[in-house]
């Protein structure tokens, strides 16, 4: 199990508005962010993990449109989140 429930309440804490806010555009950039760094960790130790590679891409496609969105919709909280998670673009 890639992420406990309490670090998944750290990072809505963090990111989120408030303690119960899951939805929001920050809130599930960060929590895929922490499931992609899980599985890039994965892949150090177990190189032929193919279906698990094919869900990494599709994590990391669905974080991509994520960000376009905000990108679009709210620059200043988009460039927060790039520094805050270490994300270049």
């Amino acid at each position: 199990m890639p992420l406990t429930k309490e670090e998944k309440q750290e990072v809505i804490t963090k990111f989120g508005a408030s303690d119960k806010d899951t939805g929001s555009t920050e809130v599930q950039i960060a929590l895929i962010t922490k499931r992609i760094n899980f599985l890039t960790d994965h892949f150090k130790h177990h190189k032929k993990d193919h279906n698990s590679r094919r869900g990494l891409l599709k994590l990391v496609g669905q974080r991509r449109k994520l960000l376009k969105y905000l990108k679009r919709i709210e620059l200043d909280k988009y460039r927060k989140i790039l520094d805050e998670l270490g994300l270049r673009k």
